[in-house]
């Protein structure tokens, strides 16, 4: 059967018996260790994977502004071979480099012609969907070859526009077309919006274009979105996806990455202020992700910045989370050229900084970028408190940089607390010489990456119990357990990794008065256009899924708790009680949700046998208790879009006696139990 009934007729049949042997955690429901952050488990977002464009950004055309330096990737013609002249496309990049090209149609009486593009890796269509196009253009007398300034709207003779049709496509043919109205005598880029309603379904859409003449036309962006965005916001966000970052409850998004905040050199770093506004405005480069991992080169993955900092700060909004941006500090990602800004040369990379927390908390009717943000809808501050100021770096060209950021930023914001990176591992000597120089400087918050096999997250389970407790704080801003190894094709999202991950997190809220964020990474990957693996949520076109890893980290999140208390082996008044933290293959922690009034326990087992288990408090617990089980019988096992819920957590109500619970931990199992206490 299933796993996730196979558990259920576990919780049903062994949560309430008690073994031979059965071994005893005991918690001290009333000595609190460490208050938890609300920021503790969030999320790391990167446009990796095809996350933003082709994933979270719920655009489905490719290129929709011919701007790619290849101006027809993306898009073919019907027919394939057209009439020279017939399509044209116009460099305006002296005018406006945000918004480089246009095309210009030109057809003579009976030109028929189509543009035909096929989003990015096909385009998904639902039978009864709804779907909204926009096109921008203008009248084509507005400007010749290399003029691509709005002209002011001066009124022009009448010039006649090709006749439009737009229709969606699936192997079949058509499943739904609108016809649009392009007339207008005058030279100002205008918009004209158009709905279609699927009458089929696809995975492989294609959206066509369709001319036919006489006419002339300057077409500038041509979008289609599903009209069922996150929170209904047109040219917004796909729904399950953000659905499903939201069912996490994260205490923050970091954001925009990640390697693409570095870029491949200075000039393809991520510039925040390129990425608010008008779409035209958004400046498109290509992303660091476009042919990086040579066996997964992907020559179209440029970044549009549809999705952009304003729309980010929102999405925190959206899902209560804090919002974490990481900006660059003048360095290129060090794995790349590793390009270094000048220390003297360093002023607009500050100012950036400062600007971004004056747009993101600024009052609105006093200051500039506040304004701004107000302007596009927003006129109460986002109350950003964290900045990070670089990211994955290190070195003494980092810790020079990173002063003269600090300095600037705490002179006149000094409430915003500071993420500083330490490189990429700690397996390294360069992270062992950034963590010196950053606890010599007293930072706020340290960053720490790990990606290792899963025995390295087992064993370090116990990597923070002797951290300095006066020291920085921690935020372990990307880990996720390795099946074969760091930057490895063959890595897997599979049971293992998870439970892996989970009892490394063990650690992490144990510790929590040292570790006050952490973010599993990558988060999203397209199924087909994926550039790096593990990865928390998979996704085609149509469809998603969550990986058992996703399902830890909610398990994690959504029983974050309020206060950390003590989880010792053995009998209440034993001695010689330690920590859970590998004792017959089990990991565990528990903490108090003291609103609630209810204590949490979270437990692991990594062996493929069951483990008895009994938790007794030092105050009396409810009459039942909530248990939730993750587990399968095969710690290879995997979801996947055509069986998403293979691995999934289930819950039940069970009842408790006085001050104990009594638990089988299934095989390759993360359980977690709520209960009243008193």
């Amino acid at each position: 059967m299933p796993y996730n009934k196979l558990f259920a007729a576990f919780l049903g049949l062994g949560l309430c018996f008690c073994a031979q042997a059965q071994d005893v955690y005991t918690v001290n429901t009333r000595q609190i260790k460490a208050t938890i952050s609300p920021t503790l488990w969030g999320l790391f977002f990167e446009d990796i994977n095809r996350g933003a464009d082709g994933g979270l950004y719920a655009e489905m055309v490719e290129n929709t502004s011919f701007d790619f330096p290849k101006p027809f990737m993306g898009w073919s013609t019907q027919p394939a071979r057209v009439r020279t002249g017939m399509f044209m496309v116009i460099n305006q990049s002296q005018a406006n480099m945000a918004d480089p090209k246009f095309l210009r149609v030109n057809l003579i009486s009976g030109d028929k012609v189509g543009l035909i593009n096929e989003g990015f890796g096909g385009m998904g269509f639902v039978k009864g969907g709804k779907y909204e196009g926009m096109i921008r253009y203008r009248n084509a007398s507005g400007g010749g070859v290399g003029n691509g300034l709005a002209g002011g709207g001066m009124l022009l003779p009448e010039v006649a526009a090709p006749s439009v049709v737009v229709q969606l496509v699936n192997a079949k043919g058509s499943v739904g077309e609108a016809m649009v109205n392009l007339a207008g005598s005058d030279t100002a880029w205008r918009e004209v919006t158009f709905s279609i309603t699927a009458t089929d379904t696809a995975s492989l859409g294609k959206l066509l274009v369709g001319f036919k003449g006489p006419g002339q036309i300057d077409i500038d962006r041509i979008s289609l979105f599903p009209s069922d965005t996150w929170k209904g916001r047109p040219r917004g966000l796909r729904v399950d996806l953000a659905q499903k970052l939201a069912d996490l409850h994260p205490g923050f998004l970091r954001f925009p990455g990640g390697c693409i905040v570095e870029g491949k050199d200075i000039s393809h770093r991520y510039q925040w202020k390129k990425t608010i506004g008008p779409l035209e405005n958004r400046q498109l480069i290509m992303s660091i992700w476009n042919d990086d991992v040579p066996l997964r080169q992907t020559p179209d993955y440029f970044e549009s910045f549809g999705l952009g900092f304003y729309e980010y700060f929102q999405l925190c909004e959206d899902i209560g989370a804090a919002p974490l941006p990481i900006l660059n500090c003048g360095l290129s990602c060090q794995f790349d050229a590793a390009e270094v800004v000048p220390i003297d040369q360093l002023d607009p990379y500050v100012k950036d900084a400062l600007d971004l927390i004056e747009f993101a908390n600024g009052d609105a009717t006093t200051t500039m970028w506040g304004a701004k943000r107000a302007a596009l809808g927003h006129p109460a501050p986002f109350n950003m408190k964290f900045l990070g100021v670089g990211n994955e770096n290190w070195g003494p060209q980092y810790a020079e940089r990173l002063d003269v950021f600090s300095k600037a930023i705490k002179q006149r914001y000094p409430y915003m607390q500071l993420i500083c990176s330490s490189g990429y591992t700690p397996q390294k000597q360069e992270f062992q010489y950034i963590d010196s120089v950053l606890r010599s400087r007293h930072v706020d918050i340290i960053d720490e990456h790990f990606y290792n096999p899963a025995e390295w997250f087992l064993q370090n389970a116990t990597r923070y119990d002797k951290y300095d407790r006066q020291g920085p704080k921690i935020f372990v801003g990307e880990y996720a357990a390795q099946s074969d190894r760091i930057g490895s094709l063959k890595n897997e999202n599979n049971l293992r990794m998870a439970l892996a991950e989970a009892a490394f997190m063990t650690g992490l809220e144990r510790n929590a008065d040292v570790v006050t964020m952490a973010s599993y990474a990558p988060l999203f990957a397209h199924v087909s256009g994926w550039q790096w693996t593990p990865d928390l949520i998979w996704f085609d076109n149509t469809r998603s899924y969550a990986t058992p890893n996703y399902y830890v980290q909610q398990l994690f999140s959504v029983n974050k708790g309020t206060a950390v208390v003590p989880m010792l082996t053995g009998a209440v008044g034993g001695a010689g009680g330690i920590p859970v933290t590998g004792q017959d293959s089990c990991w565990g922690t528990a903490c108090l949700d003291q609103p609630k009034g209810e204590l949490i326990v979270k437990l692991v087992n990594m062996s493929d046998k069951a483990k008895s288990r009994v938790v007794m408090s030092d105050g009396k617990l409810g009459r039942t208790a909530a248990v939730t089980v993750l587990a399968g019988n095969a710690p290879g096992a995997m979801n996947s879009l055509e069986h998403p819920e293979v691995l999934a957590p289930v819950t039940k109500q069970v009842d408790v006696k006085g001050k104990e619970v009594r638990l089988e931990l299934p095989a390759y199992s993360c359980v977690v139990v709520r209960v009243k206490v008193g």
